[in-house]
């Protein structure tokens, strides 16, 4: 269900999250109390994966964006596929070497990029991220909220930077939906400090 907690920073890895359907933020909340989402999950993802190999407890929160179906798997029956598949356990290799680039480039782009340029990223990731191959032009509904957690700003500086891509026509906005009319152009903008 939408805004449903899957798990919570700090609570202990006691299975695997396997996401069949649906689009989740993974959080992380500061000392502020301020969101900053630093993975989007879609369908066909697993979430939890290295705080249950790590045996430790949860560094960020996972919560559903819409409506999902998760899958859990207990770390017993985790531990027995990981023990007992060779083919499962390269998998798994490739998963997290995936995570942890990902990882590495969106540090680098809160550090490096001025917000305009984060925000042009933000498009492009959820662009990339949730795009099926049926659609002509990317829609995606997301809160402003979650957008500025995404690009590591304020709502309001979100909101004005939005407002400047809509007059320029590259992208189109009603409500919380977003439709972007011209990526090259995002990745024009994305690409200034590249």
């Amino acid at each position: 269900m939408k805004g449903q907690t899957i798990y919570r920073e700090g609570s202990p890895a006691l299975g695997l999250y396997c996401v069949h359907s649906g689009k989740i933020k993974v959080i992380k909340v500061g000392g502020d109390d301020k969101e900053q989402i630093v993975h989007l999950g879609k369908a066909g993802e697993v979430l939890g994966l290295a705080a249950l190999i790590a045996r430790s407890n949860h560094l960020a929160s996972a919560v559903a964006l819409e409506d999902c179906v998760v899958c859990f798997v207990p770390r017993t029956s985790f531990l027995y596929l990981l023990s007992s598949n060779l083919q499962f356990c390269t998998s798994l290799l490739k998963v997290l070497a995936d995570s942890l680039h990902k990882a590495e480039q969106g540090m680098l782009r809160l550090a490096y990029k001025p917000v305009r340029e984060r925000l042009a990223d933000a498009l492009l990731l959820l662009l990339h991220t949730y795009q099926t191959t049926d659609q002509a032009q990317f829609s995606i509904a997301i809160s402003r909220d979650d957008l500025a957690a995404l690009v590591g700003t304020a709502k309001e500086t979100t909101i004005r930077l939005l407002s400047e891509f809509k007059d320029k026509g590259i992208i189109a906005s009603k409500g919380s939906q977003i439709t972007i009319l011209k990526p090259e152009k995002l990745v024009e903008i994305a690409a200034l400090y590249d």
